[in-house]
């Protein structure tokens, strides 16, 4: 499924709040947070020129997110860093002084934030950065798990000490689970995911993102023609869109969202104008895409700054798994998890079928991000096969794992 954003807002400029979100202002503070984490380092940019030749554009480029903060997911720069948003703002309110985050190890920080309990919905990723923020400040973590997520997933975040809280049903179902019990805890809800009268908290999680683009854009030297992301409720794309529409106006790249077809939940707000909450039948080997209502806020900033919206099917986005991990013509060896290669996905697909309503052609120079790395080694190793042992042995876990 293929969509052109005919959305009335397309084109136009951000909403303010957006716009001071994932902005120049917005993306100075995610770094400036970054620069104070002990493990911290730009994650690498990887050319792509093998495979490029043989689809016949003009470069490729990957930002591997599986090296972030330790994490093996892009979801490190958006819990934690929320996290410790809200930690200093709420020390800042009791202590009554201005706070940075220069001031996150003082005793009287601390102090506060060992009176708070941060609290989110997850697939997997993003439970683990609100875990490693929250253990980071010294504050509380209650983690809400739907019964799609993987054991080693739940483990991988039980280890920041969060308490682990099994939810029956779906991601949208361990949303709404977790904001009630949160409203009666005095819980801080630090979701990804937007809903009416709750939106600063994800726009915070997005502005952690925002780095990613802002890295990307160093590393190359010059901005993509195209951009193609993958999306679940929309954070990242929204991200990455709206930061590239206010850096670069009108010489921004093509942008493309990515998405399941099982879990089009952003395509089905493009079609409707809205977000709306879509059906859903047999789950998706994308697990941390599996999402079926839109973010609201999300879709406020694609509604503006993505260009098109696609889908792409289960066997796309394994064979990009196993394309990635055995590379031909030199290109490099990357580990990329069940839904980290699906905006390559969304590429390959792209060129073969709507190439030229994307001006697609010899001279693209195209951006990708590998949005996790083998977050789930055994999933990992069943869907790439006998090459995975080897691959994860010298590549992943250099930086991705816990």
């Amino acid at each position: 499924m293929f969509l052109l954003n005919r959305n009335a807002f397309h084109g136009s400029p951000l909403d303010p709040v957006d716009a001071e979100t994932l902005g120049v202002a917005g993306a100075d503070a995610a770094e400036r947070f970054l620069s104070h984490r002990d493990i911290n380092r730009e994650t690498p940019l990887h050319a792509l020129p093998a495979l490029a030749a043989e689809l016949g554009i003009g470069a490729i480029h990957l930002k591997d997110e599986g090296f972030r903060l330790g994490l093996g997911s892009f979801k490190a720069l958006g819990g934690a860093y929320a996290v410790v948003h809200l930690v200093l703002e709420e020390a800042g309110r009791r202590l009554g002084r201005a706070l940075d985050i220069a001031d996150l190890d003082q005793p009287d920080v601390r102090a506060v934030a060992a009176t708070m309990t941060m609290a989110c919905a997850t697939d997997g990723n993003h439970g683990r950065s609100v875990a490693q923020g929250a253990r980071l400040v010294g504050a509380r973590a209650a983690i809400f798990v739907h019964a799609g997520v993987s054991d080693e997933r739940i483990t991988a975040i039980a280890r920041y000490g969060a308490e682990i809280i099994r939810v029956d049903g779906n991601y949208d179902d361990s949303v709404r689970q977790a904001a009630r019990v949160a409203a009666d805890k005095g819980w801080t809800v630090v979701s990804d995911t937007s809903w009416s009268g709750y939106e600063r908290i994800p726009g915070l999680v997005m502005q952690g993102y925002t780095a990613i683009m802002r890295e990307a854009l160093r590393q190359l030297g010059g901005p993509p023609t195209h951009v193609f992301v993958q999306a679940g409720v929309g954070g990242i794309a929204a991200a990455l869109a709206g930061h590239l529409a206010i850096v670069l106006g009108d010489a921004r790249p093509v942008f493309t969202v990515v998405e399941p077809a099982r879990a089009a939940c952003i395509l089905g707000a493009a079609r409707a104008g809205h977000p709306v909450k879509i059906a859903h039948g047999e789950a998706t080997v994308m697990a941390m895409l599996e999402c079926y209502e839109a973010s609201p806020v999300a879709w406020r900033v694609l509604a503006r700054a993505a260009d098109a919206f696609m889908t792409v099917d289960e066997e796309d986005a394994v064979a990009v798994m196993r394309r990635l991990a055995r590379p031909a013509g030199g290109d490099p060896a990357i580990v990329a998890g069940e839904s980290g290669g699906v905006g390559l996905a969304g590429l390959i697909r792209a060129l073969a079928d709507n190439r030229a309503e994307l001006g697609l052609d010899r001279t693209s120079r195209v951006l990708v991000v590998n949005t996790e790395g083998a977050t789930d080694p055994k999933r990992y190793a069943k869907l790439v096969g006998a090459a995975a042992a080897d691959v994860l042995a010298g590549k992943v876990l250099a930086g991705a794992t816990p």
